[in-house]
C-alpha cells in the first residue's frame, strides 16, 4: 500500500518506519524537503521523501500528524485529499493539571469538517512514541488496542489492518463521533504516563473475558440506577 505521512515528526516517522519495514510504500513529507528525503535515506526500505505535498499526492492512505493545523494551511490544495484514507493520530495540547474541558468536537471531526471529500479515521492516538519502539514484536504479545473510528467502514478496515500489520490489536469503534471518546482515552492515557506511573511505555488494552460459569452473584438484575 501507499502510504503518505504529514508531517514526518515523531509519530509520523516511527509509523512510517514501521510500514516500510512491513513492505508498504512510504512517503515522508514535512514543511522541508529535504527533511523528508534524509528521513527516507536513513530508513531505505521502499520509501521516499519531500513536501507534505508531495506526500499527499503519493498516498492512497494519508498519516496526519499535523495538530491543530488545517491542511488548507499545510498544504497547496486539499482537493488532493479528495477520496483518500486521512488517519489523524493527534490529540489536543495538555492543559495545566491535566484540567481538560469536555470534548464537544473532536480533532478527528473538525478535520473531517475542514476536508469532507477526505474519509477521516481516528487512530494511534492514545500510546506514546516509545511504545513504537517495540514493534511489531514483542508488542503482538501485549495485545495492545489500537481504537479506530470512521464514518467510512472501508476507510476503517484499511486502517485496522495497518495496525495490525505492525503488531497492534485494531478494536472497530464505529462513526467518527466516538473519536471524541477516544481522544478522551487519549488525554487519560497521558494522565497516566506523565502525570502518574511517568512511564511511557504505560497502554491501554481491551481484554474480553470467558462468560462466568455461574451467577453466584446473582446476575445483574434490573435496576433503575445507572
Amino acid at each position: 500500500m501507499k502510504i503518505g505521512i504529514i508531517g514526518s515528526g515523531n509519530m509520523g516517522r516511527s509509523l512510517g518506519i514501521l510500514w516500510a519495514e512491513q513492505g508498504h510504500e512510504v512517503f515522508f513529507g514535512t514543511r522541508d524537503a529535504e527533511k523528508g528525503k534524509a528521513i527516507a535515506e536513513v530508513v531505505g526500505h521502499s520509501t521516499t521523501g519531500g513536501t507534505n505535498d508531495e506526500a499527499a499526492a503519493f498516498g492512497d492512505v494519508l498519516l496526519y500528524t499535523v495538530r491543530g493545523m488545517n491542511p488548507a494551511e499545510v498544504l497547496s490544495s486539499t482537493e488532493v485529499l479528495s477520496g483518500k484514507i486521512l488517519i489523524d493520530c493527534n490529540n489536543f495540547d495538555v492543559p495545566e493539571g491535566f484540567a481538560y474541558p469536555p470534548i464537544v468536537q473532536s480533532l478527528a471531526e473538525k478535520l473531517a469538517a475542514e476536508v469532507p471529500k477526505a474519509r477521516v479515521v481516528k487512530a494511534f492516538n492514545t500510546m506514546a512514541q516509545e511504545v513504537f519502539e517495540l514493534a511489531p514484536t514483542p508488542l503482538k504479545d501485549y495485545s495492545v488496542s489500537v481504537f479506530v473510528a470512521g464514518d467510512d467502514a472501508q476507510a476503517r478496515q484499511v486502517v485496522m489492518s495497518l495496525a495490525e500489520d505492525i503488531g497492534f490489536a485494531p478494536v472497530d469503534c464505529g462513526g467518527l463521533r466516538n473519536a471524541r471518546l477516544i481522544e478522551g482515552l487519549g488525554d487519560f492515557i497521558r494522565l497516566m504516563i506523565i502525570g502518574q506511573l511517568q512511564n511511557p511505555y504505560a497502554t491501554i488494552s481491551v481484554k474480553t473475558l470467558p462468560s462466568a460459569q455461574q451467577q453466584r452473584l446473582g446476575g445483574r438484575q434490573a435496576s433503575n440506577l445507572n
